[in-house]
């Protein structure tokens, strides 16, 4: 397998220019849609099959009662223990040699297992192709040696690509620097193994990971059961179907 690669999200540089968000929807030919009114300057609520990466507008009040906002781009996290994957009953979505997290278009059957095992929402499905979509992490791009789309545009590095390893000892250091300014709610979230093993798409919060929408403790191991249980699902369904085919040969006879 080769180096793992990520992308670090510093959201303390974030300036809410959505110039990532306008990258990947140009990189990825995604559709225009229009915007939702979400009651702050975040044009959609949530992820959907258009809007692969997301800016997050927080607005709070600091400890002197004053507005402060806080900004985030967010994007699937490319997870190490993928619920998603691990619940794909038709091997759509599977994992590249860089640790990332795609979907095979040509294989994914629509039947949404996935949308409901990622503890962060990032999948969406397609109305209009009958399938799943979210970040790719540019897995084209990523190929040829090229960083992410929405990391390459970022005019403040808020969004960082390289190898892991290399990241998370820089976002480390980032974090001590941040807390001796004083940004005492300062914390990474998905750089250690407590955050579903790990995340390729890590960041640095100013605040709990609630506050940006952020489980604190994403879980994924229920949602190993769902192709059991659609397995189970299909094979009761299958044994009606017999016994309608046996009962209707007896009265015949």
């Amino acid at each position: 397998m080769a180096k793992a690669l990520a992308m670090f999200t510093d959201t303390s540089l974030c300036i809410g220019c959505r110039a990532c968000q306008v990258a990947c929807k140009q990189w990825n030919q995604l559709s225009w849609e229009e915007p939702v009114w979400t009651g702050s300057y975040q044009n959609q609520p949530h992820f959907t099959d258009k809007t692969w990466r997301l800016v997050k507008f927080i607005e709070k009040k600091d400890a002197k009662g004053d507005p402060k906002w806080l900004m985030m781009s967010d994007v699937c996290k490319h997870c190490v223990q993928a619920g998603c994957l691990e619940a794909c009953p038709t091997g759509a979505i599977y994992r590249t040699e860089f640790g990332t997290v795609n979907v095979n278009q040509d294989i994914c059957n629509g039947c949404r297992y996935c949308v409901s095992a990622c503890p962060f929402g990032v999948i969406s499905f397609n109305t209009g192709t009958g399938r799943v979509n979210k970040c790719t992490f540019c897995n084209d791009r990523i190929h040829e040696g090229m960083p992410t789309a929405c990391a390459k545009t970022c005019p403040t590095e808020s969004i960082q690509f390289g190898f892991r390893d290399e990241l998370v000892t820089k976002a480390r250091k980032r974090l001590e620097v941040l807390r001796q300014q004083g940004e005492k709610d300062a914390q990474l979230y998905g750089v250690d193994d407590d955050v579903v093993g790990g995340l390729h798409a890590f960041f640095l919060l100013l605040d709990k990971p609630e506050v940006y929408g952020l489980p604190p403790k994403p879980v994924t191991l229920p949602q190993r059961k769902v192709p059991l249980d659609s397995g189970w699902s299909i094979l009761s369904a299958v044994g009606v179907a017999i016994g309608a085919v046996v009962a209707f040969r007896e009265r015949g006879q």
